[in-house]
C-alpha cells in the first residue's frame, strides 16, 4: 500500500537532488564562463591601461626632452658663432640675452661665463651675480668635464628652485663654460597641469628621488620604485617602465616612468589603482551582479520546474498505486463472478431436483382420491409454491449464468426491446418490492440491430446499474425508453438523481475513474459501455444537471450490418 509517510521523505530528497543537479549542471559552465570572462577582461583592461599610459608618457617625454634639447642647442649654437671673446663683453651677452628669451618664451633667466676656476666672469641677467664664484659646487665640477650639462634642480645663491643648462669650451689651454639658467616655473609647466583621472599626477625626480618639478599635494613619499628605476641598469634600457605597488597598509599605485635628459631624470605617471581601474570595477561589479542574477533564476528556474516534474511523478505513482488496487478489486470481482456463476450452476442442481419431487408429490395427489389424502389442498397450494420457487430460480440462476459466462461476442440480429428487458429483470433485485423506481418505455415495430447479446446486456447493465447508485440513498426514478432516431437506434437510461459534476464530467469514460467509495466501484463500468457501444458502430453521449439528473443516450446504426468479432 502506499504510505504518505515515506512518499512526503522520499519525493522530498528526490526534489532536492533535482535541484542540485540542475544547479550544479547550470552553475559550473556559468563560474566558468564568469572566471574566464573576469580573467581576460583583467588582462584585455590593464593592456589597454598600459597602451594608453606609454603613449602618454612617450607624447610628455618628448615634449620635455625637446624642452631641455631646445635650451642646449641654443646656448651651443650661441657659444660656437660667438666665441668667447664676443661673449666676454657684456653688453653683447646682454643682447644675446634678449634673443634667447624672445626665442624661448622667457625660458632662460640669465647668462653666464665661467672660467675653470669657476668664477662667473662675465654675467647678463636680472641678478648681481657676476663674480660669483661656484667652483666648490658639484655641478661645476661635473659641467667642467663635459662638453655639454644640465644640472638638477637646486636653489643655488639665488635661493630659488631652478637649473642650469651649460656647454664648455677652450682658450689658451683652459676651460670655460658658457652657462644659462632656465627658468623653473617654465620648466614646471610642462607638468604641472598634466591630470590622469582624479588621482593621476605628474612630477619629475632625479636619481636620489628628488623632485625635480614642484610635488602635487597627492606626490607619493615612498620612492623606492623610481629610485630602483633610475639605478636599475635593466629598467634603463627601457623607454617606459609600468609598475604597481602598495604602500604599507596604504593603497595600490600604478606608476609609469619614463627617462629623460640620458637617465638622469624620471619622468613619472602615477595614479590610485582604484581610480585607474575604475571602469575594470564596474566590470566587475557588473559580471558579479549578473552572476549572481543567473545563479538567483537557475535556482529558481531549477526549483520551480523541479516541484513540477516531482509533482507529476508523485500523481502518476499516485494513480499507478490507485491503478493497481482497482486492478486487484476487479481482480477479485471477477473471481466473485466465477464464484458467482459456479454457485449458480450447483444451485440448479438440487433446485431441479426440488422441483422433479414437488412434481413426483403432484403426481401422487393425482392418482390418489382426494378424500384419501388429508388437507389435500394444503398439498397442492404448496406442491405449486414449490413449483413457481423452483422455476424462479432457475430462471434467476440461467440469467446470472449467461450474464457470467464468457462467450465469444458473436453479432446477431437482436431485438433491443428484449435485452434491455433482460437487463431490467437482472438488475431488480436491487429494487424494493413493490416500488416502481423503474419505468421501461418501449418503441413498438423497432428494426433489428446486429450486436453481440451478452456485450449490450452488459452495457446496459451497468448502466441501469450506476443510475440504480445515484437512487439509492434519496430514492426517485429510472426511465428506460427505446426509439428510432433516422437510422439510429436510441436507447435512453434517465435518472432523476443529483446528477454529474462538471469538473468530473470529461473523466466519466476514463478507466479506473470513479468517485464511489472504496469497495463499491471499479471504475471500469462506464469506461467498458464505451469501448462496446465504440466497437459496434454506435456512440454514447450524456446529458447532466446539477441537483436534475442524467441521461445517458446509446445509439446503434440500423442502416448497415455491422460485421465485427470480438479482439
Amino acid at each position: 500500500m502506499f504510505n504518505p509517510k515515506i512518499s512526503s521523505s522520499y519525493y522530498s530528497s528526490l526534489t532536492r537532488n533535482i535541484v542540485l543537479i540542475i544547479v550544479g549542471v547550470s552553475v559550473i559552465p556559468l563560474i566558468l564562463i564568469t572566471l574566464t570572462f573576469r580573467h581576460y577582461s583583467i588582462i584585455s583592461f590593464k593592456n589597454n591601461i598600459e597602451k594608453h599610459y606609454k603613449l602618454l608618457s612617450q607624447k610628455h617625454r618628448e615634449n620635455i626632452d625637446g624642452f631641455l634639447n631646445q635650451q642646449l642647442t641654443n646656448i651651443s649654437l650661441l657659444k660656437n658663432c660667438a666665441g668667447f671673446e664676443q661673449l666676454a663683453n657684456d653688453e653683447f651677452l646682454k643682447d644675446k640675452l634678449k634673443c634667447l628669451q624672445e626665442n624661448s618664451n622667457d625660458a632662460v633667466v640669465d647668462l653666464g661665463v665661467i672660467n675653470d676656476q669657476g668664477v662667473q666672469i662675465h654675467y647678463a641677467g636680472p641678478y648681481h651675480l657676476k663674480n660669483t664664484n661656484y667652483g666648490q659646487t658639484l655641478w661645476f665640477k661635473e659641467a667642467l668635464e663635459k662638453p655639454s650639462f644640465i644640472s638638477d634642480v637646486f636653489q643655488g645663491f639665488r635661493d630659488t628652485p631652478h637649473f642650469i643648462v651649460t656647454v664648455s669650451g677652450e682658450r689658451n689651454g683652459s676651460k670655460w663654460l658658457l652657462k644659462a639658467t632656465v627658468d623653473f616655473d617654465k620648466f614646471n609647466s610642462l607638468v604641472e597641469n598634466i591630470r590622469i583621472g582624479e588621482t593621476g599626477s605628474a612630477f619629475i625626480l632625479n636619481r636620489k628621488g628628488e623632485f625635480q618639478t614642484k610635488p602635487q599635494a597627492k606626490a607619493p613619499n615612498y620612492k623606492g620604485p623610481y629610485i630602483r628605476f633610475l639605478s636599475s641598469e635593466a629598467l634603463l634600457a627601457q623607454e617606459d617602465t609600468v609598475v604597481e605597488y602598495s604602500e604599507a597598509f596604504g593603497t595600490g599605485h600604478i606608476l609609469v616612468m619614463s627617462r629623460l635628459k640620458g637617465g638622469d631624470w624620471a619622468l613619472a605617471f602615477e595614479q590610485t589603482e582604484p581610480d585607474a581601474y575604475k571602469g575594470l570595477y564596474s566590470i566587475r561589479t557588473v559580471t558579479v551582479l549578473i552572476f549572481f542574477i543567473g545563479v538567483a533564476v537557475i535556482f529558481i528556474v531549477a526549483v520551480v520546474l523541479s516541484r513540477r516534474l516531482v509533482s507529476r511523478m508523485r500523481q502518476a505513482d499516485l494513480e499507478k498505486e490507485m491503478m493497481n488496487e482497482k486492478v486487484i478489486e476487479a481482480g477479485k470481482l471477477a473471481s466473485v463472478g466465477e464464484l458467482a456463476a459456479g454457485i449458480a450452476h450447483e444451485i440448479n442442481n438440487p433446485v431441479a431436483v426440488m422441483v422433479q419431487e414437488a412434481g413426483w408429490i403432484q403426481d401422487i395427489i393425482d392418482d390418489s382420491e382426494r378424500g384419501s389424502i388429508p388437507m389435500v389442498e394444503e398439498f397442492e397450494e404448496s406442491v405449486n409454491k414449490i413449483k413457481a420457487q423452483g422455476a424462479r430460480c432457475k430462471q434467476i440462476t440461467h440469467k446470472l449464468l449467461s450474464f457470467a459466462r464468457k462467450t465469444d461476442p458473436i453479432p446477431k440480429r437482436v431485438n433491443i426491446n428484449d435485452v434491455v428487458q433482460e437487463s431490467i429483470a437482472l438488475c431488480e433485485h436491487r429494487v424494493p418490492s413493490g416500488s416502481n423506481i423503474i419505468r421501461a418505455e418501449f418503441a413498438e415495430g423497432l428494426p433489428p440491430v446486429r450486436l453481440s447479446p451478452s456485450e449490450a446486456q452488459q452495457i446496459f447493465v451497468n448502466l441501469i446499474n450506476n443510475a440504480l447508485d445515484e437512487l439509492e440513498f434519496k430514492g426517485g426514478l429510472l426511465k428506460i425508453t427505446t426509439r428510432l432516431e433516422g437510422d439510429q437506434l436510441v436507447v435512453d437510461v434517465s435518472d432523476n438523481g443529483p446528477g454529474i459534476p462538471d469538473h468530473i464530467l470529461p473523466r466519466i469514460f476514463d478507466p479506473f475513474f470513479t468517485t464511489k467509495p472504496v469497495g463499491r466501484g471499479t471504475g471500469l463500468g462506464l469506461s467498458i459501455c464505451y469501448g462496446m457501444v465504440k466497437k459496434w458502430g454506435g456512440v454514447i453521449t450524456v446529458n447532466t444537471a446539477k441537483g436534475i439528473g442524467t441521461t445517458f443516450h446509446v445509439k446503434f446504426p440500423v442502416s448497415k450490418v455491422i460485421e465485427k468479432k470480438a479482439n
